[in-house]
This record gives structure tokens, C-alpha cells and sequence, in this order.
């Protein structure tokens, strides 16, 4: 293995392909060789997310989502919050959580974590975690 690799979007996977109207969620970490590192480029479009869905942990991730552009509401176990450009969110591994662009134009958020062993089932999902208001 190289001591650099580099990957440009169109070598990523996309997530969200095929989901009309959910965005992009591309993953950097296989186009990279990623040995201990997860690395994700998400643009959610107006209005998407996970408001009126699920929540999400990793039993042995924790997870950091950097703000880009736009911002995010976040819902971390009972708590709502926002965040904005150039904020970085840190989320514990066993806490439900969930983000959701509630503005008018697109959000670019990287989410960051340890990367996930093939074949590992670390996720844990929780129905009606954030309600329709």
C-alpha cells in the first residue's frame, strides 16, 4: 500500500443512488484504502433527512459531522439543536441520533468515524425517533 492515496467523487460510493430526491452520501473510505478511518460527503437537499423517521447509533462508533454549508438540525437522544457552517458536532457512540435540513437550500455536512469491520453488525435503529411536528 501507498503512504498517500487519493479519490475523487466519482470513485466513491454513493449511498443515496437511486433514492430520488434524498441527495448524496458518498463514501470516501474504500476509494481511499482506509485502513482506520471513515470519511462521508453528504448533500441533503431542502427538507430531507430524518425528521418524521428513525434514529441511528453505532454501538462502537462515535461519530463527528462537520458543517460545510448550509445547516443542519440536529436531534441527539431528546435534544434539538442546530448547526452551521464550520461547526463540527461530535456524537457519542451509544447516543440515537439524527439530522434533518430544515431550510430552503441544500446542506454539505462530512461525517467522520473509526471505520466499521466487514461484516459487523454495530447499528442500532430506533422507530419514531423524531416525530413530524
Amino acid at each position: 500500500m501507498s503512504d498517500y492515496t487519493i479519490a475523487e467523487r466519482e470513485q466513491c460510493q454513493d449511498w443515496m443512488e437511486g433514492y430520488e430526491g434524498f441527495g448524496e452520501m458518498s463514501s470516501y473510505t474504500a476509494a481511499l484504502d482506509a485502513e482506520q478511518v471513515a470519511l462521508t460527503w453528504r448533500t441533503m437537499p431542502p427538507h430531507t433527512g430524518g425528521r418524521g423517521s428513525y434514529g441511528h447509533r453505532h454501538r462502537d462508533q462515535e461519530e463527528i459531522y462537520l458543517v460545510i454549508s448550509g445547516e443542519l438540525t440536529f436531534k441527539v437522544g431528546d435534544d434539538v439543536f442546530k448547526a452551521g457552517p464550520k461547526t463540527a458536532v461530535r456524537v457519542a457512540s451509544d447516543a440515537f441520533r439524527s439530522v434533518h435540513n430544515d431550510r430552503d437550500e441544500p446542506t454539505d455536512v462530512v461525517i467522520c468515524s473509526i471505520k466499521a469491520t466487514a461484516g459487523e453488525s454495530e447499528t442500532d435503529k430506533q422507530d419514531d425517533f423524531w416525530p413530524e411536528d
